[in-house]
């Protein structure tokens, strides 16, 4: 008599929260052990992704307590309170990121990143056109030998050549 065959099966869970069983092989007892033999599986092209981790979108009277990214001179610094230099700087630094399709993985991220940063700019007062995304600022440079086009985004970090 041979030895029984067990189902192999794995907990699928699907969007809307319920989860199926789903066989993968067999396994047979050999001894105090078991033999697992399994199915055709494949791997996907596509990298397995949890669910984007939503911030909460930034309170009324300012930043809500978010921080700048880990880049420039004022990295990790709360938004509320910043100087509009620093302000401006960062707000081109996601429209420059929302301009490359390249890095639309962070758009989600850089898109609430720039409404904190134009609501405590409209916050401080310093509203007055180009504060949604599409519209463009002025970088923050008072010496006329160091301004740029006024489409340019500032230099960031990715940008050094070493």
């Amino acid at each position: 008599m041979s030895d029984p065959e067990f189902q192999v099966t794995v907990a699928v869970r699907r969007p809307d929260g319920s989860a199926e069983q789903v066989r993968v092989g067999t396994a047979v007892r050999i001894g105090d052990s078991f033999q697992l033999r399994l199915g055709e599986l494949s791997i996907s092209t596509m990298p397995d992704r949890a669910p984007a981790r939503r911030t909460a979108p930034p309170a009324a009277g300012g930043a809500g307590g978010m921080v700048f990214p880990p880049y420039g001179r004022s990295k990790g610094a709360p938004i509320a309170g910043a100087s509009m230099q620093d302000l401006e700087y960062y707000a081109n630094g996601c429209r420059r990121t929302l301009d490359d399709p390249n890095k639309a993985r962070w758009h989600d991220k850089e898109r609430d990143l720039l409404a904190a940063i134009e609501a405590e700019i409209a916050r401080q007062g310093g509203g007055g056109g180009g504060d949604s995304y599409g519209g463009r600022r002025r970088g923050g440079f008072d010496d006329p030998a160091l301004s740029r086009d006024e489409d340019a985004p500032p230099p960031v970090d990715d940008d050094l050549p070493f």
